[in-house]
């Protein structure tokens, strides 16, 4: 992976910056998208590393970090999706505004990685990856909206990997469980919450933002030239088979 270049969206969150400091240790070069100029310009300190402060809902902006990340790095290899959020409602009680806004922080954040993505890696090739979650394929109560936004990027990944394979563009995207990030923090900073959430996981614990990055790392690693169209469940077991 060295000297490789890649875009990492989300890149001050819990996931988005493991994967970061993975690329990183690899001698990949990097571009860090987010929201927060601030925490993106004391992490782009952290790791030596250009920035861009940008709403990755917006494929304009996706594609500026592509452009940037040309012209610090001089080549543009692939791009994570990390950007998400977590609603936890039943649908009778999730305002509209709310679920519309769940949708743009998961799906439309997703399909304008893709739309940016795929246009600067037709010609050369390379990787997108994207996060969904294990509630897009298991039905969990309370998951609703988010479940429908995640769902949407497990379809969205599956046709665009279909879409362009054959200008060698692979798309793939991870599904984890419950995380340790700042975004779970509601849950996580809640005893009878976290107990229950590790109780729903059949190894019995929630994940590490590594655990998840690890995955990302070797999806986008240009030696897995083989793997596209992939839903990488990183999940404890959540997705796919029940505690005893």
């Amino acid at each position: 992976m060295k000297g490789h270049a890649y875009v990492v969206l989300g890149a001050t969150g819990g996931i988005g910056s493991a994967v970061v400091h993975r690329l990183v240790s690899r001698g990949a070069k990097v571009l860090l998208g987010a929201r927060d100029d601030g925490r993106l310009a004391e992490f782009g300190g952290q790791v030596d590393a250009p920035y861009l402060s940008l709403d990755a809902a917006e494929p304009a902006e996706v594609k500026e970090a592509i452009n940037r990340c040309v012209d610090a790095h001089g080549r543009f290899d692939g791009i994570v999706n990390s950007v998400g959020s977590i609603l936890l409602r039943p649908a009778h009680m999730t305002k509209i505004e709310d679920f519309d806004l769940t949708v743009r922080q998961n799906l439309r954040t997703a399909f304008a990685t893709v739309h940016a993505g795929a246009a600067a890696l037709r010609k050369n090739g390379g990787s997108i990856v994207l996060v969904s979650t294990a509630a897009a394929r298991t039905g969990l109560p309370n998951h609703e909206a988010i479940a429908a936004a995640k769902a949407g990027v497990q379809g969205l990944m599956l046709s665009a990997a279909a879409s362009y394979a054959a200008q060698n563009v692979r798309v793939n995207c991870v599904a984890p469980g419950l995380v340790d990030t700042p975004l779970a923090a509601p849950i996580v900073g809640s005893e009878k919450a976290l107990e229950t959430s590790k109780a729903m996981h059949a190894l019995g614990r929630i994940g590490q933002p590594d655990e998840v990055a690890s995955a990302i790392e070797w999806l986008i690693d240009p030696g897995q030239s083989w793997v596209t169209g992939q839903i990488l469940g990183v999940d404890g077991g959540l997705g796919t088979i029940r505690p005893r």
